[in-house]
Order: C-alpha cells, then sequence, then structure tokens
C-alpha cells in the first residue's frame, strides 16, 4: 500500500501518514458514495441537517487536535489555527441554518414550485492554506443538498483531512462522506469518475484542467482559483486606516491567502509617508515556528512554493524594484517581512499570484492610470480602494467579485470571483443552491 506521508514546513520531518488512494480505487469509492447517496437523500432537508449538527457537535472534541494539526502541517501560527478549528466548529449551526433556508422550496404561483433536489456525488478538492475551513465552506452546502461527499485534500495537510472526515464519519451514515488521499493523478482520476459535480478551491492552471476534464460528462462545477488583489490608496485616504490594512492582508497567513493584497496603487502625493508607515509596521512583524512566542509570520509551506516567491523578487530586483525592507533572496523555509517599492507592470511581482509576505508598491499621479493597472489582470477576486470622497466612484470601476471601500474585500454575501479567478461561487443563499439542481414542478 502506497503511503502519503506528510511533512512539517520548518525542519520537513514526517508528521505521520496516510494510505493513497488510487486511480484503480476511486471506481469503489465512487460506487460507495452513490450507493449512500440514494438513502441520504431521501432524508427530509431537516432530518439531514440534525444529522449534519450533530456530526459537529462530535467534532468539537478534536477542535484542539486539528488546530495543532494545521500549525505543524502547513505552519500557521497557533492563534489563526486555532480560530480556523473554533469558527469551523462553532458557526456550524448558524451555516446549517442558512442553507436550509435557501434549499427550502419556493412557490412560484399557479400551482408551480421551484426546488432545489441532490445532483448525486460531489468531488470537493480543497487547498492547503485554509485546509479545515475551505474544505468545510464547500463540503457542507453539498452534504446539506442531500448529495455524498469526496474530499481530496491538498497533499501538504492531509492529517487535517483525516482527522476531520474520521471525526465527522462517527455520526454521518457510512459512504456519505469520504476521502480520497493523494497527488495530482488522484484528484485527475476523481475528476474524471462517474461523479456529477466538482466544487474547487486552487490555482488557475488546475482549474483550467478540471474544466476541461469536466466538459465531457457536463458535471457541474464550483470553483475559486486564486487572486492578484489590488489596492488603490488615494490622497485623500486615512493613510494610517490604510497602512494597516496593507499590511496586515500582505502578511496575514504569511502572504498565502487568495484574498491577500498582492498590488497596491498609492497617489504619489501621499506616497512618501504611507511607505514610511508601512515599513514601520512591517518590522514589528516576526517570522518564525508557529508555537514561538509572539509569531505571526510562519514558513512557506514548502520548498516549491518558497522558490516562487524569492524568484519574483529577484525579477523585481533585476528590473529596478526598491527594496524598503527585506531582500531578494531568504533561505527556506522562511520569507522575511519585506517591502517592495517601484513595482512596474512588466515585473513578477504585479502579474503573478505571489503567496508570500511582500507589500508591492507602485505610485500613480492619476486616479485612471491606478484603476488602469489594477484591473489589468487575468484575475479578478478581491479588490480594495482607500479613500474619501470618490472612492466608492472608483470601486465601481475595479474588474473584481468582490470589492472593498476602505475594508478588506469579502465577508458579507457570496465568495465570488471575476474573470478567470471563478467559475460558480459559493456562501450566501445564491452559493448554496448550486449545489442542488433546480427543478420547476407544475401541479
Amino acid at each position: 500500500m502506497s503511503m502519503l506521508i506528510s511533512y512539517d514546513p520548518i525542519d520537513q520531518k514526517p508528521l505521520g501518514e496516510v494510505p493513497v488512494t488510487t486511480i484503480e480505487q476511486m471506481p469503489d469509492l465512487v460506487s460507495q458514495a452513490k450507493k449512500a447517496q440514494k438513502t441520504w437523500a431521501k432524508l427530509s432537508l431537516i432530518e439531514r441537517q440534525k444529522k449534519v449538527v450533530q456530526a459537529y457537535q462530535n467534532l468539537a472534541k478534536v477542535q484542539k487536535s486539528l488546530a495543532l494539526l494545521i500549525s505543524k502541517e502547513m505552519g500557521k501560527d497557533h492563534r489563526r489555527a486555532g480560530y480556523e478549528a473554533a469558527g469551523t466548529v462553532q458557526n456550524t449551526e448558524y451555516f446549517c441554518q442558512e442553507i436550509a433556508a435557501a434549499l427550502q422550496p419556493e412557490s412560484l404561483g399557479h400551482g408551480a414550485e421551484l426546488q432545489y433536489k441532490p445532483l448525486g456525488v460531489v468531488a470537493v478538492i480543497s487547498p492547503w492554506n485554509y485546509p479545515l475551513a475551505m474544505a468545510n465552506n464547500l463540503l457542507l452546502p453539498a452534504l446539506m443538498a442531500g448529495n455524498s461527499v469526496i474530499l481530496k485534500p491538498s497533499e501538504e495537510t492531509p492529517l487535517v483531512a483525516d482527522l476531520f472526515v474520521n471525526t465527522l464519519n462517527e455520526v454521518l451514515p457510512v459512504g456519505v462522506l469520504q476521502v480520497a488521499h493523494g497527488g495530482a493523478d488522484t484528484g485527475k482520476a476523481l475528476v474524471n469518475a462517474d461523479i456529477n459535480m466538482v466544487a474547487f478551491t486552487g490555482s488557475l492552471a488546475a482549474g483550467k484542467h478540471i474544466m476541461a476534464s469536466a466538459a465531457s460528462s457536463l458535471k457541474r462545477l464550483v470553483m475559486e482559483l486564486g487572486g492578484n488583489d489590488p489596492m488603490i490608496v488615494m490622497a485623500t485616504a486615512d493613510i494610517d486606516k490604510a497602512v494597516q490594512f496593507a499590511v496586515a492582508s500582505s502578511f496575514e497567513n504569511a502572504g498565502q491567502m487568495c484574498t491577500s493584497t498582492e498590488r497596491v496603487y498609492v497617489d504619489a502625493r501621499v506616497a512618501d509617508e504611507f511607505e514610511q508607515k508601512v515599513v514601520a509596521l512591517a518590522r514589528r512583524y516576526q517570522v518564525g515556528a508557529w508555537d514561538q512566542t509572539n509569531v505571526n509570520i510562519g514558513p512557506i509551506v514548502n520548498h516549491k512554493q518558497h522558490q516562487s516567491v524569492v524568484s519574483q523578487l529577484k525579477d523585481a530586483q533585476l528590473k529596478g524594484a526598491r527594496f524598503l525592507l527585506g531582500q531578494a533572496h531568504y533561505e527556506t523555509p522562511f520569507i522575511q517581512p519585506t517591502v517592495v517599492t517601484n513595482i512596474t507592470p512588466d515585473m513578477q511581482l504585479e502579474t503573478h499570484e505571489t503567496f508570500g509576505p511582500i507589500v508591492a508598491i507602485s505610485r500613480f499621479n492619476h486616479i485612471s492610470e491606478a484603476i488602469e493597472r489594477a484591473n489589468a489582470s487575468p484575475y479578478g477576486l478581491g479588490a480594495s480602494v482607500f479613500g474619501g470622497v470618490g472612492a466608492a466612484d472608483v470601486a465601481e470601476q475595479m474588474e473584481a467579485g468582490m470589492v472593498g471601500v476602505n475594508q478588506g474585500a469579502g465577508g458579507a454575501g457570496p465568495w465570488v470571483g471575476a474573470k478567470q479567478s471563478g467559475f460558480g461561487f459559493h456562501g450566501s443563499a445564491a452559493g448554496h443552491q448550486q449545489f442542488a439542481q433546480v427543478r420547476v414542478l407544475s401541479k
């Protein structure tokens, strides 16, 4: 039996292992899911809700263990890992109520009714940066809608997923929720299997492959495909507030977050003050292992991702960027807090998703220039505008699924990307309904 080993990103020591789901095993896994789904779908929505809530109440007993595994497997500091685990466990009852309300039949008048029926078997493919929360955001509405779920977690965080699924399965009916461990081959086999829907959070490249594979059988898709979020700082902005957000958003989870601020465009009239205050705040951040005191920037998850960040920094340096804090090269596994200015449109820090604790700053002389550069990206997940009068007008021109004015993007309504950052969406009533088959019944 082939095993998938999980490694500590700090020292690459093994943390544990799980059995790999082979391509040959996938048909049996799907067959079990199909059989379990038929029985699961026969339960009423309220009966499924009660069962799911009960399963998550059972999850509370391993909440601390889940947080510890999040820290160990991907390096997230213990405070943030604790928030992720607690949020998943404690918000479930409310989340289930919201989903149940979204899936209630709706009268269309004249004897017609709009219904939300199960799709069948849903594959949930989740990332490593929020290994519990991201999986849960897709898994929960799928289960509530009467589908069975096969979770394929990132190979970087298999232990979190294994504990999560095994604990829920102490309550859920056999076969309703299963886990498929492995790398790209396992993911491809799952997408190509006889399933009904793929819910995916990950890279744009992987999303394109999934979309192509799903096309032959017209599988339903919900995909969040990353971002390269811009931030515009107008001359009328509260500079202290803008600085606080720029640094916090760029450094959260060591920058390994799909809605991290990746590009900051600052009005030249306030750029000197903004840059000085960004550097002063960035110096206060501490880098280290998750269990060290006062650490708020952990390691980059693996060597490949670390080298990707370093490569972008070196590219910026060669093309004339100026480092206000930090440097262009760091040894694995850490990237120190880094502030870079004079970013130009041909630099990878502007064109690529970075996934590292970098504040990348450009100056503009006219707001139209900032808007044009902010929108000059295939991505369109989140964006933010900080300013006084006129900030809302600038926000209206941003090509993103979620835009914040004097605040971060998201937090209310669906989690949705524009352009190549998303296909479908999740969260909110409309998002929950994407995990169900819409049916009109006329009597």
